[in-house]
């Protein structure tokens, strides 16, 4: 018979770890992750105005192509 390991954790007790982890799928980034891909959690205000990550790159480029354009002296 086997003994009940006792845990010696930080989880609250009114989380329930077996519907925590219901639903994940183990190695969903992996490949993505090989590839060196980069995942950024983007805040709620920033993810309403973007509807795909294509929409994201995008704007990124142009900042980046501003970024460039040298600003006159005043």
């Amino acid at each position: 018979m086997k003994k009940k390991v006792e845990m010696d954790d930080e989880l609250c007790p009114e989380y329930d770890l077996s519907q925590l982890l219901k639903g994940g799928v183990r190695g969903k980034y992996a490949e993505r992750y090989k590839e060196g891909t980069n995942l950024v959690l983007l805040s709620q205000d920033v993810a309403k105005v973007f509807p795909d990550e294509e929409a994201v790159n995008k704007t990124l480029r142009l900042v980046m192509q501003l970024a460039k354009i040298p600003v006159a002296s005043r």
